[in-house]
């Protein structure tokens, strides 16, 4: 194992404990706000859009935006964008645009109980149960490279870290709920920012700029200039075709997978959902399209840096790039310590305890994010709804804070699933192919076709979970056949999509749906156009209207890909 230890000095560790300090005082803060349940849970409805638009992005900034795309930045480069500008802005838009008013305006408290109003219990158990189950696997991750991290730059036993991480977010969620979560995020994406923009300057100076960046990744004999584009991405997508890559990025990532996870995972949609009024809602996902088009700059390109500026990557990259899996096993490094060899490298104390002190926010944010969608689910949808149906309200929050501690216990232990890939990229995209691409599914027949059932929502949502974990296990395990990078999480994520359709379809056909009447304000066809936009909206600055500001996020994001193309 080679030492990725920082000589850390007394500034940094005293950086990191302002950091900490507040942390710990949003948490005691946001505790006079919790009254009730709707308080603790959804913050009370009360949030304005540009914080909720914040945290939003900073719940997603955890260990898949910053290890786990730095890692995919050093091992595929630029390709990797596709995370963003096609697994991403057009699903966070679409969300604003049209879903967030069925989410919003129905007033559930999660998206599962959305799945009840529509499909009944049967979808919503199987909902519920599943999300819970991924929440708390994500949160392991996020926990797991925290408390490595801290291992190996400050030399504290993983053990500590894991403890002491589980015990901030444990703190502040249990204290002050959901506005607690958010506000700290909205803390930690500025300080994550703080963290990573001098790294990618410092970084970029370190190889000659971008030049001398772009010409020491062409220079590679093994990869050439494919990394320096991000079309066809074949390395990314696993296909040789171009023509198969770009349908595989376009279909898997940016259709099935992207919108099967932000449309339908409540760890995001709790953001919007916890906005002032339908405006604010529908605005937080395009207010976060923004940042969100701009972060990969700061997160992808120090991946890449690394892969050429640092020797043990370097030497690890060519090893694994041509299959001798020995070799690269020797260096002692894999792709998920590339930022923490380029911090080792180029950054001086000070900071260096900002770049320590973001990425402990970016995984507490990510952590805290899972566990405050997780206590909301456990206590509203599984708990109030199938053990204790009519207690008094503050008897729910203590459930919540209960399931937040069970959460963060748990999670410790499901760290140690995480700690078994090389590059997490590779784990987290396979349960997202599992959990959000059947979901993604049901959801989209089941608002825009009223005829669908409540037994199809259930039996779509098995069938294509058990597709997706089927195709990934005949390939992992049984070696059915191989597809290397992300294609295998596509396929799989496809696969679970189509399932799901074709399911849905046969059994609705045999099965009979629910009421016209108790479909209105969860199917579009059967809610009235006006119920589904604040009437004050056309009255606003066209920056503080959802459809503008998308239309204008879109085009950004074309502009991006046609220029990196």
């Amino acid at each position: 194992m080679v030492d990725i230890r920082l000589d850390a000095q007394w500034i940094d560790y005293a950086i990191i404990a302002l950091y900490f300090a507040f942390v710990l005082g949003v948490g005691w803060y946001a505790k006079r706000g919790v009254s009730n349940s709707i308080e603790f849970f959804l913050s009370g409805r009360s949030l304005p859009a540009w914080v909720t638009g914040l945290a939003f992005i900073s719940a997603n900034l955890g260990a898949v935006e910053i290890m786990g795309m730095s890692a995919t930045g050093a091992q595929y480069g630029l390709p990797t964008m596709h995370y963003f500008w096609v697994g991403a802005i057009p699903a966070m838009l679409f969300l604003g645009v049209v879903m967030m008013p069925f989410y919003y305006g129905s007033k559930v408290r999660s998206v599962p109980e959305f799945m009840r109003m529509r499909f009944g219990t049967g979808a919503h158990l199987v909902n519920s149960l599943s999300f819970a189950v991924a929440q708390l696997l994500i949160a392991g991750v996020n926990l797991s490279l925290l408390a490595t991290i801290v291992n190996r730059l400050l030399g504290w036993p993983i053990w500590v870290g894991l403890v002491l991480a589980a015990a901030f977010v444990l703190f502040y969620i249990t204290v002050g709920g959901l506005s607690a979560a958010i506000y700290n995020e909205v803390l930690q994406f500025f300080v994550i920012v703080a963290a990573l923009l001098p790294l990618t300057l410092i970084g970029l100076h370190r190889v000659g700029g971008w030049q001398g960046l772009t010409e020491r990744v062409a220079g590679d004999g093994m990869l050439g200039s494919e990394q320096l584009h991000t079309w066809p991405g074949e390395q990314l997508s696993g296909f040789d075709s171009p023509v198969l890559s770009v349908v595989g990025i376009v279909l898997g990532l940016g259709f099935v997978q992207s919108f099967g996870y932000w449309t339908t995972n409540f760890v995001e949609v709790q953001r919007a959902m916890a906005s002032k009024d339908l405006t604010a809602a529908r605005m937080t996902p395009i207010i976060g399209a923004f940042p969100k088009m701009f972060i990969p700059f700061i997160v992808i390109i120090p991946g890449m840096i690394t892969a050429v500026l640092v020797n043990e990557m370097v030497d690890f990259k060519q090893y694994a790039s041509a299959g001798d899996a020995e070799a690269a096993a020797a260096t002692g490094v894999t792709y998920n310590d590339a930022l923490l060899l380029l911090m080792r490298d180029v950054l001086p104390n000070g900071l260096l305890g900002v770049a320590i002190a973001g990425l402990l926010a970016a995984f507490m944010a990510g952590m805290a994010a899972n566990i405050s969608a997780f206590n909301t689910v456990a206590s509203y949808d599984l708990y109030q709804q199938y053990v204790k149906k009519d207690a008094p309200d503050a008897h729910y929050t203590f459930v919540g804070r209960v399931a937040t501690a069970a959460a963060c216990v748990i999670a410790i232990f499901t760290a140690l699933i995480a700690g078994q890939f090389s590059n997490l990229m590779d784990y987290l995209q396979a349960l997202f192919g599992f959990f959000n691409a059947p979901l993604f599914a049901t959801f989209i027949l089941g608002m825009f076709w009223k005829r669908m059932t409540p037994t199809a929502g259930w039996a779509g949502l098995v069938a294509g979970t058990l597709a997706a974990v089927g195709l990934w296990a005949s390939s992992t395990f049984f070696g059915v056949f191989e597809l290397p990078g992300q294609g295998l999480a596509f396929v799989s994520a496809f696969a679970a999509f189509a399932v799901d359709i074709v399911v849905s379809v046969v059994v609705t056909q045999f099965t009979a749906p629910k009421p016209v009447l108790e479909l209105k304000g969860l199917v579009y066809s059967e809610t009235a156009k006006a119920d589904l936009v604040d009437p004050e909206e056309k009255n606003l600055a066209f920056y503080r209207r959802p459809v503008p500001m998308a239309l204008i996020a879109l085009g950004l994001v074309v502009i991006l890909n046609i220029v990196f193309a």
